[in-house]
This record gives C-alpha cells, sequence and structure tokens, in this order.
C-alpha cells in the first residue's frame, strides 16, 4: 500500500510540476523576454484620461496633479466623475479647475438604480468624454512619471482598441507591503503574458486604456451591469481579442497606488476582487484555475512524495521548477521595475501555495454591491 501511494504522489507531484514549466515556457517567458518596439513615428492621439471618486478629496489632493502636470502636447483632457460624494471633494476640484483648464468635472448626485459598483459613474464619465482613446484609472493613483500619457497612448498601432497598462503600489517598509506588491506583480506576470499569447483576459483599472468607440459598440457595461465589480477585468474579458490588444510595460507609463497597511484591508480588497472571477469566460476559467491548483499543490505533494517515495527525485524536479521561476520572475520583475522583490522568490513561491488556499473562497463569494 506504501508504495503504491508513494507512486501515485510522486506522479501526480511531476505531472503538477510539468504543468507549471508549461505555462512558464509557453505563456510567463513571453513577458521576460518582451522588448518593447521603437516608436519611429512620433503619434499622439487625443486623450480623455477618466478618473471616478467618491469621498477621496484625500487621495485626489495627492494624485490629481500627477496627472494634470502630464507632458503631453496633443489635445488632452481630465474628466473627474464626483460620484455623489460628501467630503471636501466638491470644493478641491473646484480649486484645481481655477488653474487647469483641461480638468472637467461631472458631479453626480443620484446613484445608478440597479447598478451597483463603479459602472454607472465610470459609464458617466465615458459618455462625457470627448476623445475616442480613453484612460482610465483610480483616484488613489499617480502616473510613475510624467509621460504616462504619453507612453500609454504609443501602444495605440493599426487595428488596437485596448491596451493593457501595468498599475504598481507604492514600495514601503515592511513584508505586507512586499507581499501586496508581489501578488501585484504575479497578477501582472499572468494577464500581460496572456496578452502576448494572443488571449488577453483581463486589465486593472489602476491603469487602462480602450477607445470609447469599442465601449459603445459593446454597449459598454449592459451585460455585466448585474455585477458589482468587473468594470475593468469583466468588461476587458468579454470585447478583448488576439488582434486588438496591446500592453505597454515602459516604467514611464506605470501608476502607482497607496497600499493597504493591515492585513484585515488588504484580504478584504482581494476579496473583492476575486468575486469576478467566476464571471470569466470558461476557457480563462479552465486555464487560470489549472494554474492556480498547480501553485498550491506543488509542495502539499513534493512532501507527501519525499515521505511516501523518495526525496533525490523530488529534489531534482523541484531545483529545476525554482531555476526556470527564478529565471522568469527576475526578467519580469526587472521589467515591471520590481527587482527589489526578487531576493525573496523562493518565499513568494511557498506563499503561492498558501494564498491560494487563503482566497478560494472569495470566488465563491457574493459581491459587495458598493464600489466605496
Amino acid at each position: 500500500m506504501t508504495h503504491f501511494l508513494g507512486n501515485l504522489f510522486f506522479w501526480f507531484f511531476v505531472f503538477i510540476v510539468l504543468l507549471q514549466l508549461f505555462y512558464y515556457l509557453f505563456f510567463f517567458v513571453r513577458l521576460a523576454f518582451y522588448k518593447e518596439k521603437e516608436v519611429l513615428e512620433s503619434q499622439e492621439y487625443p486623450v480623455s484620461v477618466v478618473v471616478c471618486a467618491r469621498d477621496e478629496a484625500g487621495n485626489l489632493v495627492k494624485s490629481l496633479p500627477g496627472i494634470l502636470l502630464q507632458k503631453y502636447q496633443t489635445t488632452h483632457e481630465v474628466v473627474l466623475v464626483n460620484d455623489n460624494s460628501v467630503d471636501d471633494t466638491k470644493y478641491l476640484l473646484e480649486e484645481f479647475q481655477k488653474t487647469f483648464k483641461q480638468l472637467r468635472v461631472l458631479p453626480l448626485t443620484q446613484e445608478g438604480k440597479l447598478i451597483p459598483g463603479k459602472k454607472f459613474p465610470l459609464s458617466m464619465g465615458i459618455r462625457t468624454a470627448k476623445y475616442d482613446v480613453l484612460l482610465l484609472s483610480d483616484a488613489d493613483c499617480m502616473p510613475a512619471s510624467e509621460y504616462w500619457i504619453q507612453k500609454m497612448q504609443e501602444g495605440y498601432k493599426k487595428g488596437i482598441d485596448i491596451v493593457l497598462g501595468y498599475g504598481a503600489y507604492q514600495k514601503k517598509k515592511g513584508f505586507l507591503n512586499k507581499l501586496i506588491r508581489f501578488e501585484t506583480f504575479h497578477t501582472a506576470l499572468q494577464y500581460l503574458s496572456y496578452a502576448l499569447a494572443g488571449i488577453p483576459y483581463m486589465g486593472v483599472g489602476r491603469n487602462l486604456s480602450y477607445k470609447r468607440n469599442i465601449f459603445m459598440e459593446s454597449k459598454g457595461f449592459a451585460s455585466i451591469n448585474h455585477i458589482p465589480g468587473g468594470d475593468d477585468d469583466l468588461f476587458i474579458n468579454k470585447i478583448a481579442t488576439k488582434t486588438n490588444t496591446a500592453i505597454v510595460i515602459h516604467k514611464d507609463a506605470h501608476t502607482i497606488s497607496e497600499p493597504k497597511t493591515t492585513w484585515t484591508e488588504w484580504r478584504k480588497q482581494k476579496n473583492r476582487h476575486y468575486t469576478t472571477a467566476k464571471y470569466y469566460k470558461p476557457k480563462f476559467k479552465f486555464l487560470l484555475g489549472l494554474y492556480s491548483a498547480g501553485c498550491f499543490l506543488v509542495y502539499p505533494l513534493a512532501l507527501l512524495s519525499i515521505i511516501f517515495y523518495g526525496w533525490k527525485a523530488v529534489l531534482v524536479l523541484l531545483v529545476v521548477r525554482w531555476l526556470l521561476l527564478a529565471f522568469v520572475w527576475k526578467k519580469s520583475m526587472e521589467k515591471l521595475n520590481e527587482s527589489d522583490l526578487w531576493s525573496y522568490f523562493l518565499l513568494f513561491d511557498f506563499w503561492n501555495c498558501l494564498y491560494y488556499l487563503l482566497f478560494l473562497p472569495s470566488v465563491f463569494k457574493k459581491p459587495a454591491k458598493s464600489w466605496k
């Protein structure tokens, strides 16, 4: 019986390792070796930056100047949707408008009926926007440079309707900050690599661009209005194709957000994010679920294989896996300006096993109705 269990656990472990090697060699290596094409001809489209805010005066006073002071010579505007704020957002925006003529404020004083979450204010902002190229961000996000608009709009080549960007979190002291930033990197490793493989499945609202035309043609969020979240990932999941999606990962094109500072706040945030995953297209649920299962099972199976089968073959497979993982993560972290995380790669690899166990229940939870 012990011999049977040993073989069962070991060959299951071999399958999981080979499965993960496939994901890294077929998907994730694409981001590791990705090189953005040099822009030979200057292109500058008129751009509408759209940001929604509800009671975000404290964040806007820090983030909005970075958006308004962009070095972008072509026509652009910043549409700020003030969604039923009861703090000082209104007065803060009035002061900004005195200096920045490109700032347009859309005040909302009523909630969208039967449309929970952020979709109603975002839809109103998009419909109000003057220009076809939309660049979306959140009220707590700051552009990483003065060239954010310039770099993001450079992703629009012929046939491209969607540009996926990277939304980083501010680097601070503490292990929680490193975990938050690693999880953000790991998520980006997946959605950016899938896009490069021709099967884009999501973007993040902290740094996302698409054309107003495709939003209107696809009837906006109509098919997902009943779901509180998903204004970024579910919408992209619906409209993105192999030919209409590009990525921009230049460090000047990143946005930077303020990270959560307590485990409770972060877990609440992640629980909210994962409630939309069950609405993805079946092929993406399968691919993402299979990868998550591999991350969760690899170390328990390694331990069981060592106990019931032997340690030598297990160690060889783990070393091969670690070497590939370390290489891909290092190269990809360099691309996304997260290189300081690489020295913890083994710890983060172990953490992935626990991470998927902690947040799996979120997939089956009912989404919260409020976006704030």
